[in-house]
């Protein structure tokens, strides 16, 4: 087991007074390369807090955006959009409308069966593909989409990243850009598709319609704030981590944090200094083992992204 950092820092100490018992130099920080090495880093958004938190779907991406901006366009302010089978709205996500500040929310309001488009891939070896075999790329990105998440669990022998988008060894068509896609259609069953231009990893896509039980997902809005003064300490309280000022900060504690914030990392290998470990735990990382990622801080009048990275030693 990998010692916790605060043993490593209890370790250190103990090291200290034995040095100076012995009339030994004290011991200097980050110089052992044996030990972890911990990097902070920093990248300043540019937005307010109140603007980073809102969520603003992108209409131009037919696959996501579109669904989206449609699913809310019918629930605000206070309307209901069900899909089947996926959600179509992230649930958690904030909006705005009129106004007022809303909370996105999605539940399971039943089941329904339906017909299902179902693709699954059979590999094709190099010397048979034909020379009308289509290139990935030069897909539709709903339709390359789906054959690129096949083809990392066929590499991978299911264990890819995206396995859970898969039921078994199908993917299964569900939102609108997806049915209106090329794979969609009727003449693609048993069309040849190559993820390469030199014909490697080529693939015969097989396309089949099956009954399928879907769950029902209901999109909902619960208001949350009727100001942005409002809206501003609901963010402070759901989504900002670490709310700091200088004063804040012993000097060391400062001059550590500011050096991180101003170049975007700043590392030490264990055991570390005292100003390194009061930022930690000012922003609640003092405890991480190996990595914390995608935190916010709100600093000086800033917003900031933050994590923290632990390279253990083996």
């Amino acid at each position: 087991m990998v010692p916790s950092r605060r043993a490593l820092l209890r370790s250190a100490a103990a090291t200290g007074l034995t040095a100076v018992a012995g009339c030994a130099a004290l011991p200097s920080f980050g110089t052992d390369d044996t030990e972890p090495e911990y990097t902070l880093t920093a990248d300043r958004i540019d937005a307010s807090p109140v603007e980073h938190a809102l969520y603003d779907p992108d209409e131009d991406d037919p696959l996501f955006g579109a669904p989206a901006r449609t699913a809310l366009d019918s629930i605000l302010p206070d309307g209901r959009y069900t899909t089947y089978g996926y959600e179509s709205l992230p649930a958690g996500a904030y909006v705005r409308h009129d106004g007022t500040y809303y909370r996105t929310e999605s539940v399971v309001t039943g089941r329904e069966r339906m017909a299902r488009p179902f693709v699954r891939i059979e590999k094709v070896a190099e010397g048979s593909v034909p020379e009308d075999a289509v290139l990935v790329d030069d897909l539709d990105r709903p339709s390359a989409r789906v054959v690129k998440i096949l083809h990392a669990n066929a590499q991978t022998d299911g264990e890819s990243g995206s396995a859970d988008l898969l039921r078994g060894d199908a993917y299964v068509l569900r939102r609108p850009a997806e049915l209106e896609s090329r794979l969609a259609s009727d003449d693609f069953d048993g069309r040849v598709v190559t993820m390469t231009e030199s014909g490697t990893w080529a693939y015969r896509v097989r396309v089949a319609r099956r009954p399928i039980l879907e769950t029902a997902y209901t999109a909902l809005a619960i208001e949350v704030a009727d100001s942005e003064s409002a809206f501003r300490e609901v963010v402070f309280g759901s989504r900002i981590d670490a709310e700091l000022a200088p004063g804040d900060l012993a000097a060391d504690a400062r001059e550590v944090l500011e050096r991180c914030l101003s170049r975007g990392r700043y590392a030490e290998t264990a055991p570390l200094s005292p100003g390194f470990d009061a930022v930690l735990e000012a922003l609640g990382v003092d405890t991480v083992e190996t990595a914390a990622t995608g935190r916010l801080l709100w600093y000086d009048g800033e917003l900031y992204r933050y994590g923290l990275y632990v390279d253990e030693e083996e």
